[in-house]
């Protein structure tokens, strides 16, 4: 792609709990929010969602703590909406006892401090995993949790009444965490894990209105999917790679050729990814977390991307 990758900054800014994981990052109103789950363990019932805020990347603080009590809130995704709050959406995970096993919540703020009552989305048993604005609209790929599984695309004007746009978007070898792009152009492209048959990762394209998708298989297997487009077009893609030891990557995608790169493999190890993305003052700015110094906890990192 003609860049080269550098690690600008890399630190540790969270590992209070006995796991810290499952992150999302973005800007509101000059300062950065960083959202990530907190519990005993990877899965267990006490998860809870800790808003962090920094104004430099450098010196953080805990904004807010959210948690509905005997649900398992799990990977929370934070964005800023076109009405100027901030919205985080994830999902719970109900006892083996209740009706369902999931559904899906948002919260809005003003301020990243102060948080609106939870508001269910979606349908039960479908996690809107990763909630993407476009031209006003919030877009998420809701996926089913119990069989049959299957794919969703949701779409909402006020970030709580959710509309399906489109049913079985994607039915294949277990498809699930799924986040979208939109080009200047309005061209959407998918990035999709699976975990059955091959297991290989997808990417979907669709033009407006986004009920028709083609996809293509990217012949590797990824989780915790991430994708940012650059001022430039260029699609970055954060993602768990699987070897040995899994570890967070960072890779140039070609939506055309089907192609995932990797420029950078972040520090990190076993448990670890689900990556945010911010394109900042010419800075790649990304918030992970990983297991590889001992307990698992919240890295945030600068990297810059220059012309080789």
């Amino acid at each position: 792609m003609g860049m080269n990758a550098q690690l600008a900054d890399l630190r540790k800014i969270w590992d209070r709990a006995p796991h810290n994981a499952l992150t999302d990052l973005t800007r509101f109103r000059g300062c950065w929010f960083c959202v990530f789950r907190e519990g005993k363990d990877h899965i267990s019932p006490d998860g809870q969602i800790r808003v962090l805020t920094s104004t430099d990347g450098v010196a953080w603080k805990c904004a807010s703590v959210l948690l509905l009590p005997g649900l398992d809130l799990r990977d929370p995704k934070i964005t800023a909406t076109p009405s100027g709050t901030l919205m985080i959406n994830t999902c719970a995970a109900y006892g083996p006892s209740a009706p369902q096993r999931h559904h899906s919540f948002v919260w809005f703020s003003q301020n990243g401090f102060e948080w609106s009552a939870p508001q269910k989305i979606g349908d039960p048993n479908y996690w809107l995993w990763r909630v993407t604005w476009h031209r006003g609209i919030a877009y998420a790929v809701g996926y089913r949790t119990v069989e049959p599984f299957g794919l969703r695309l949701y779409c909402s004007r006020t970030g709580t009444d959710f509309e399906l746009l489109a049913d079985r978007l994607f039915v294949e070898n277990s498809p699930n965490e799924a986040t979208i792009v939109f080009l200047q152009d309005d061209t959407a492209f998918c990035l999709l894990r699976r975990d059955a048959g091959s297991a290989t990762a997808k990417l979907g394209t669709a033009e407006p209105p986004y009920t028709e998708w083609s996809w293509k298989d990217l012949g590797i297997r990824i989780g915790g999917p991430h994708l940012l487009c650059m001022p430039d077009g260029r699609l970055i893609a954060a993602i768990r790679r699987y070897a040995k030891s899994p570890w967070t990557s960072l890779n140039w995608l070609d939506a055309r050729e089907g192609k995932l790169t990797e420029f950078l493999a972040l520090p990190s190890g076993g448990d670890t990814s689900y990556a945010g993305l911010c394109w900042h003052d010419n800075v790649l700015w990304v918030s992970y977390y990983s297991s590889h110094e001992e307990r698992t906890s919240i890295y945030f990192a600068r990297v810059r991307l220059c012309e080789s």
